[in-house]
């Protein structure tokens, strides 16, 4: 059965959205399994510039069915505004479907996640406070409103109330600000039926329509390895599972389904929010300024600058692990073209000098490591014209073997600049 997971090794902001739309040309469905419209993708198309929160990446393939997996959390409003944006750039939107056991955010998830995230202070987790982690609590904690509950506003209305009860118990006893009214809610959201029905479908059974008759299917994560609740750097994490591994609960398919797992690398390393970075290049840094001003590195949905920083390929290696990638994807290979030499971490070292090889797993190493780097030459040349592997520099060309010799895994693509036509190929050795 042939599916493919494209998913990010770091900690997001590879450029996911960009080689999801370059391989969704062979697709039938592209599936998003996690997260929620705190996770934005970027594609440029002859010149347009393409900003989506939820709908998968293939949508702007006309022969691609777009399917919002039963894992993702949808904020109705903001679904229906990308819907219309879509539309008004001319894609058809009719084309998406969206599972009908995908959960609600609700306006009480947005107000308890920006009053968190004051409370905690300093500690705070850096989140987008677009009310992703409180959805994914309700979810586990089985008081979760779903999408299909909103085709029954009887039973959308007592869902509704009872979670009500608790929120409203916390919003007004522990952070002292008003409670929310029920109807006003109710009315709002059953307010977007009319528009969400015709879309709402059993994406289970859609998914497993095509892989049976020999479709490819693609699957598109959001977020990317280090911000997965369970592999990631806890508790500086999103509330899903971003890993390949995800699929199998986020759309509803078995390990067996997939059979190509497509890793995306940024060619440096880019953080928003809080957490571990071990080869950080702090603010004021010339390589890491640059890196952000070249990179453009700003959140799509929040505008909020990342945080930039060398290559990590000990971080990578166990990416590539995790998620057993078939191949590699590098993204922003054109970003270091103006650096005479580029360095690479290939271990950690902590205070007492021991070496890593590997991601440690205690929180409390992980924040203390140094990098070790390996320095390799730039190349000083722009590449963003590259067609085939013979026409990037030697230099651009060891730099991309030694990620693959450090990883074990091929590298089938390069990207050289923004655009879906700026990507380089790599045919497997013989």
């Amino acid at each position: 059965m042939p599916g493919a997971v494209i998913v990010g090794t770091q900690w997001g902001d590879e450029g996911k959205g960009r080689f999801t739309d370059y391989l969704a040309k062979e697709a039938s469905l592209c599936v998003r399994y996690q997260g929620g419209h705190n996770a934005g993708h970027t594609l440029v198309v002859d010149g347009e510039v393409f900003k989506l929160q939820l709908v998968p990446s293939g949508v702007l393939y006309p022969w691609v069915v777009p399917v919002i997996g039963n894992g993702v959390v949808v904020d109705p409003a903001v679904l229906l505004a990308e819907l219309d944006m879509l539309e008004s750039k001319g894609i058809d939107s009719r084309r998406i479907r969206v599972s009908g056991n995908a959960h609600l955010i609700m306006p009480y998830h947005h107000e308890l996640d920006r009053l968190t995230e004051r409370y905690l202070g300093k500690n705070k987790l850096g989140t987008t406070k677009r009310g992703i982690g409180p959805t994914y609590a309700d979810k586990a904690m089985r008081v979760g409103l779903r999408i299909q509950d909103l085709l029954d506003p009887k039973i959308f209305r007592e869902k509704l109330d009872l979670a009500l009860r608790e929120k409203n118990g916390m919003l007004t006893k522990v952070y002292n600000r008003l409670p929310m009214d029920a109807g006003e809610i109710a009315e709002q959201y059953l307010g977007y039926v009319d528009r969400l029905a015709p879309l709402i479908d059993d994406t289970v059974h859609l998914v497993h329509e095509a892989l049976d008759v020999g479709q490819w299917v693609l699957f598109e994560s959001a977020q990317a390895t280090y911000l997965d609740l369970d592999h990631g750097t806890y508790p500086f994490v999103t509330s899903s599972n971003p890993v390949a591994g995800g699929v199998g609960a986020g759309a509803g398919v078995g390990p067996r389904a997939i059979e190509r797992i497509t890793g995306i690398v940024k060619a440096y390393v880019t953080r928003v929010g809080s957490g571990p970075f071990p080869t950080e290049l702090f603010e004021g840094d010339e390589v890491g300024d640059l890196l952000v001003e070249r990179g453009r590195e700003f959140g799509t949905n929040t505008g909020r600058k990342r945080r930039a920083g060398w290559l990590d390929l000990v971080m990578l290696k166990h990416a590539t692990r995790l998620n057993t990638c078939t191949e590699l994807a590098i993204t922003k290979l054109d970003v270091l073209s103006p650096l005479p030499e580029l360095k690479v971490c290939v271990a950690y070292e902590d205070d007492s000098g021991a070496r890593y090889d590997h991601v440690p797993y205690h929180q409390s190493v992980l924040h203390k490591v140094r990098p070790i780097y390996e320095t390799l030459p730039g190349w000083q040349v722009d590449v963003e014209r590259a067609e085939r592997i013979e026409d990037l520099p030697a230099a651009a060309r060891e730099y991309v073997r030694f990620i693959e010799q450090y990883t074990g895994v091929h590298v089938s693509f390069v990207s050289v600049g923004p655009a879906r036509d700026q990507t380089v190929v790599l045919p497997r050795a013989a």
